[in-house]
């Protein structure tokens, strides 16, 4: 199975009236398709080479809001434009809406046609080049979490996103019968997104009322995110088509359980696992150990990238499986960082930090300059913590998105790795939605002091 249509393939699918749209799309802040559709005879004939778009689109928040204080672009400058720059070893059919196939997009500078540094694709890439100018290949798998409700899109929303309820009524945990019953929904989001090339494993139920788990198989880092961020996609737009919502909220209730989006890497060497070293007690290479190290001492820096918004700090929580220490253990599911196939080749690390509202362009490249900076400063790992890790108050995980933002700005790591302009334009993304949030008057404040203030 090809993971992707060449060029030729394409022409073809449109001379016999298979194609009739291209999706032309480039990932955003927030990990989201955003462009255009073609008509595919006219992509074909010229615009597989470029097209454009407005500098907006790289400096907005979930809204499409065009907040102040970034430095690319601003109403002051008058918002010109990016050019998109579709890569066509990205083309894919689209199976799940007709005739159409996608193709996924740089953004570049307009002047320069240069990648725009603070495009998720650019910044994941800078970093999949630094490791490859050190002989590795980086391999990642993420897990996608999400829940389904009754209602659509559009009934929830009519509805003030009020009175929820979740496609199942118990929690459905490996629950066959259960899930059997979510099938018109998931057999069609396995089925579509392998046919579109994606590597699907499997689903499950997960372990709350109406919450679902999406395995893709591991893959080069740049494939992994890419595949992440069009399973989102699909999954959104197949739940709508059978009348249903699907969420990527991590934390939608106080009282349910939260979604994460945890993500498995390993570094590999002329095709060969370099983390595995079978004459270690659990199988891992001096290499691993430093990368590991890596990504705990700078954890609290990247926080941002798997924990971008306000929700994102309602999920870490005691007792639910999210984590809420930056500690590593053996196959423990309550510390942040769990190792994972100890002892054999497929030995591998797995950050339980994000939610699954993370832009996986963005936690990976966090992820990767962390274990980069572990290597180059021959960072010792320490010994890993055995038992129930939520029982401490060491090595917390940033508790708020305030603090997330301000580790982010103040790590010299990730400026050396990724640029002042990058790590300055997300601090001010995570200002923006601080700043939305503390002007609005919520439902709890309103119940709380309504009368009794």
């Amino acid at each position: 199975m090809s993971p992707t249509l060449s060029f030729d393939d394409l022409k073809s699918q449109i001379a016999t009236g298979d194609v009739d749209t291209v999706l032309v799309c480039f990932v955003d802040m927030q990990g989201r398709l955003m462009g255009k559709r073609f008509h595919a005879g006219h992509f074909v004939a010229g615009a597989w080479e470029e097209t454009h778009c407005c500098n907006y689109l790289l400096a907005t928040d979930l809204e499409m809001a065009t907040p102040d204080g970034y430095a690319s672009t601003s109403w002051e400058r008058g918002y010109g434009d990016y050019v998109m720059k579709p890569d066509l070893d990205t083309l894919r059919p689209v199976p799940w809406l007709e005739g159409t196939v996608m193709v996924l997009c740089d953004v570049l500078d307009h002047h320069t046609h240069e990648d725009v540094p603070h495009s998720p694709r650019a910044i994941l890439k800078k970093q999949v080049a630094r490791l490859a100018e050190m002989g590795f290949d980086a391999m990642c798998a993420t897990e996608l979490e999400f829940f389904l409700f009754e209602k659509s899109f559009e009934d929830i929303r009519k509805g003030g996103f009020r009175d929820l309820a979740p496609i199942s009524g118990y929690n459905e945990d490996y629950h066959i019968l259960q899930t059997t019953k979510e099938e018109h929904v998931m057999r069609p989001i396995r089925n579509h997104l392998w046919n579109a090339g994606l590597p699907i494993e499997n689903s499950k139920g997960e372990a709350e009322a109406g919450q679902e788990e999406l395995n893709i198989k591991y893959a080069p880092a740049m494939d992994t995110a890419a595949f992440h961020t069009i399973a989102k996609h699909a999954v959104k737009e197949i739940a709508w088509q059978q009348g249903h919502a699907a969420s990527f909220l991590p934390k939608w209730h106080h009282d349910k359980v939260g979604s994460s989006s945890h993500v498995h890497q390993s570094l590999w060497k002329d095709g060969k696992p370099a983390f595995a070293d079978a004459d270690d007690k659990l199988g891992m290479s001096a290499l691993m150990k430093n990368y590991m190290a890596g990504l705990l001492k700078y954890a609290p820096d990247y926080t941002y990238f798997m924990a971008p918004y306000i929700n994102s700090y309602k999920r870490f929580m005691k007792g639910t499986f999210a984590p809420t220490r930056i500690i590593w253990s053996v196959d423990n599911r309550t510390a942040g960082f769990r190792l994972c196939g100890e002892g054999t080749k497929a030995v591998r690390v797995e950050c339980r930090i994000p939610g699954s509202d993370m832009n996986p362009y963005l936690a990976i490249a966090g992820m990767l300059a962390a274990g980069i900076a572990g290597i180059e400063e021959g960072l010792e790992l320490q010994e890993p913590t055995v038992g129930d890790v939520y029982q401490g108050d060491t090595g917390m995980i940033p508790g708020n998105l305030q603090a997330a933002r301000d580790a982010l700005h103040g790590s010299a790591m990730l400026r050396a790795a990724m640029g002042d302009d990058v790590v300055d334009h997300y601090t001010r993304a995570a200002e923006v939605e601080i700043e939305e949030f503390e002007r609005v008057v919520t439902d709890w404040e309103i119940a709380r002091g309504f009368e009794r203030a």
